[in-house]
């Protein structure tokens, strides 16, 4: 069974997936104005260059966006577009003038005026039923997703005229609006985990806010019996059901497999490798077995964890040399059913004579260590170190925590090194965000630890040999 845990604080949003009490997705997005994929905007052509044919459009945020030219467009003129890649550094997010309403089982678009079919759905008898009885609107098109397979039409119907409505809508709103600006924005991660991750395996869904309660509710009505539970701990919901941690771990790159191999990921410039390797493993009964299970479960596991932690681009297994072709096959049906339910598009290609397999996934929203890593400021930018607003996070849930537990008002936090800048520039910025008001608070720099560790002082023998580092006590 399935569950979903919903996190809200002012600057992100996190959701996690965990099926059978293990994480198999998490989804992270900032709270900022920047375009995000799946947002519809107005936008007028400020400039066209034809050598690279791209135009460049302004869309009312902080960069112009760019699109590839696939018709005439003019500077000056009024177009719709659909982000389909945040930006980049100083490159502006990357739009397209095919405009895509997404629904559960159908989603409307304007590059074409067909009915199409996912290609996971292949009865035939149910795609040339649904090409009689669906009563397309005119001028745009519709794909039926896979979630659609062996609903009735009626069903579908509803759906599409839904999002038909919701087309006009967005329609309406360009062309009565004057400036450049967002007309649709509701393709967040929140409404697509709505839309595509929950269904009939999900069991209860985890919110930490009323208002995220009371939505789901009306959106999840008539759609099933799934619990939407509200998270009322002091704790962090990520913090109290051992997702942090988890999340955490995601910093190794070897992650071990049952069978006693592992799996090793490095990133280089151009892509993400994967290197299998058999390890412990002594089961099989010969070298060819042997291979064979360990590829299978790192088949399994490379999925997961190109999921968990939203690799993308142009990714590389190498896996243990096999020479039977059924073998391979499996391995790559594997990979194929791993990738089935992934909302990021992915190509799974054959084996190459040396044993490899490429994977291309498409790109959509950051990965997650762009959200937990940053540049390390004391080795001049060559190391990279765990974000210090994401240290601060973690040794605040540590801090409430011990307070819940022990009623504890002198607390000794040790710090790595890396870290003190940090925290002298803006100790005020530092206790706020690690809950530190209205208690004695003790860092210790040391590199015995990478990050961090936080404990209680009990005896006030231990406060006098620490006071040289006690920190300014800060009031609420």
């Amino acid at each position: 069974m399935k569950d979903i845990f919903i996190e809200r604080t002012k600057d992100i949003l996190r959701i996690a997936v965990k099926k059978d009490g293990r994480l198999m997705e998490c989804y992270i997005e900032d709270n900022s104005d920047e375009p995000m994929p799946g947002e519809i905007y107005k936008g007028i052509v400020k400039n066209v260059i034809p050598a690279i044919k791209s135009a460049f459009i302004d869309i009312g945020s902080s960069k112009n966006a760019y699109m590839y030219l696939n018709k005439k467009v003019k500077k000056g003129q009024e177009i719709m577009v659909e982000v389909v890649k945040e930006g980049i550094g100083e490159k502006g997010p990357k739009v397209s003038d095919a405009v895509s309403i997404p629904g559960r089982m159908a989603v409307l678009h304007t590059y074409d005026e067909d009915i199409s079919f996912s290609k996971k759905i292949r009865e035939k008898g149910f795609m040339e039923k649904l090409r009689r009885e669906l009563a397309k609107p005119e001028g745009i098109g519709v794909t039926v997703r896979t979630k659609a397979e062996g609903a009735a039409t009626e069903e579908i119907q509803r759906e599409v005229d839904e999002l038909y409505n919701k087309y006009l809508e967005i329609k309406r709103t360009f062309e009565y609006t004057l400036t450049p600006k967002l007309i649709s924005g509701e393709n967040s991660i929140f409404y697509r985990i709505l839309r595509d991750v929950t269904d009939e395996s999900t069991e209860s869904i985890y919110v930490e806010s009323q208002e995220d309660y009371e939505f789901i509710k009306g959106y999840l009505k008539g759609k099933g019996n799934i619990n939407v539970k509200l998270h009322n701990e002091v704790r962090s919901m990520f913090d109290y059901y051992g997702i942090e941690k988890e999340i955490l771990a995601l910093r190794g790159n070897r992650i071990k497999l049952h069978c006693g191999g592992d799996i090793v990921l490095e990133k280089t410039e151009a892509l993400y490798a994967i290197d299998v390797n058999t390890g412990k493993n002594v089961h099989g009964g010969n070298i060819e077995n042997t291979a064979y299970i360990t590829n299978l479960e790192a088949a399994e596991e490379a999925v997961r964890q190109i999921r968990l932690r939203n690799l993308s681009g142009i990714i590389i297994i190498d896996f243990i040399d096999m020479k039977d072709e059924e073998h391979k096959n499996k391995i790559i049906k594997k990979l194929n059913e791993g990738f089935s339910t992934d909302s990021n598009k992915a190509v799974v290609h054959p084996f190459t004579e040396l044993g490899l397999v490429q994977i291309a996934r498409r790109r959509r929203g950051k990965n997650i260590s762009e959200y937990i890593e940053e540049k390390c400021k004391e080795c001049g930018g060559a190391g990279i170190r765990l974000k210090f607003d994401y240290v601060m996070l973690l040794i605040r849930n540590e801090i409430i925590r011990l307070e819940k537990e022990n009623s504890i008002k002198s607390i000794l936090i040790e710090l790595n090194p890396i870290y003190s800048h940090d925290v002298q520039n803006d100790l005020l910025h530092f206790i706020t965000q690690i809950n530190g008001f209205n208690k004695d608070i003790y860092v210790k720099y040391t590199d015995s630890f990478e990050y961090f560790k936080v404990e209680p002082l009990i005896f006030l023998k231990q406060m006098e040999e620490l006071k040289e580092y006690k920190l300014q006590r800060v009031n609420n």
